[in-house]
């Protein structure tokens, strides 16, 4: 079995490359984009890392799949806390939306998409694997290309939407693997409240390269 790994950030990268680099792995540049592989548990594992926002992680995962025809795909990364959640928790992504697709002007409610989908699930089978890590909370996750930290837009979201969490990569790659039929889940840590301490609180985590969610991930790989 082959699974890719879509990491946007920098410091969420280094803690899984450190793991990969336990695995006599190979560290590439593929496409422009920083790529490792190695094998684990029986399966071959492929990360890149893709760069934040949504066009960024989605390249990374069409990549993952039109080069590496890998069998699963995953993300994971630091999100913002929009309701029922708190910082430090650990989430699975149950489905994934698009909530900044807008094309309110010409008459259509907030991301709408005509004749598409912005709602993506999450595959059961992953989505069960997850469920199986101590810890580890289903959450509906919200996705735009927008760091965000406005509690206006906060609440728009969280009523338009029915969201638990925000971030800025799954409804992308989620999008993906949806056309492509592979499957998906998306694991996040909670590093803020999306609001106007949201900046701050998420420096806090992000800056520390924290070996949580690749701890996660290492779990997550021994139940697929």
């Amino acid at each position: 079995m082959k699974i890719g790994f879509v990491i946007a950030d920098e410091n969420e990268y280094i803690p899984f490359l450190a793991f990969a680099r336990e695995h006599n792995c190979i560290e590439i540049k593929r496409r422009g984009k920083d790529s490792v592989s190695f094998r684990h548990n029986g399966k071959k594992l492929i990360a890149v890392k893709s760069g934040i926002g949504k066009v960024n992680a989605a390249s990374a995962a069409a990549f993952l799949i039109a080069d590496d025809n890998v069998d699963a795909v995953v993300s994971f990364g630091l999100s913002g806390a929009v309701s029922g959640l708190a910082k430090g928790d650990i989430i699975a992504g149950t489905t994934y939306t698009e909530c900044d697709f807008d094309l309110t002007a010409l008459g259509y409610r907030l991301g709408k998409k005509p004749q598409d989908t912005n709602v993506y699930p999450a595959d059961l089978k992953l989505l069960n694997a997850a469920m199986k890590i101590d810890g580890i909370k289903r959450a509906v996750c919200g996705c735009g290309d927008v760091f965000l930290a406005d509690k206006e837009k906060k609440k728009l979201y969280k009523e338009t939407f029915g969201i638990n969490e925000f971030d800025m990569e799954t409804g992308a790659v989620a999008s993906v693997c949806h056309d492509a039929d592979v499957p998906f889940i998306a694991i996040r840590q909670i590093s803020d409240t999306a609001d106007d301490t949201a900046a701050e609180s998420y420096a806090e985590i992000n800056d520390k390269c924290e070996k949580t969610l690749t701890q996660v991930i290492k779990n997550l790989i021994e139940y697929i």
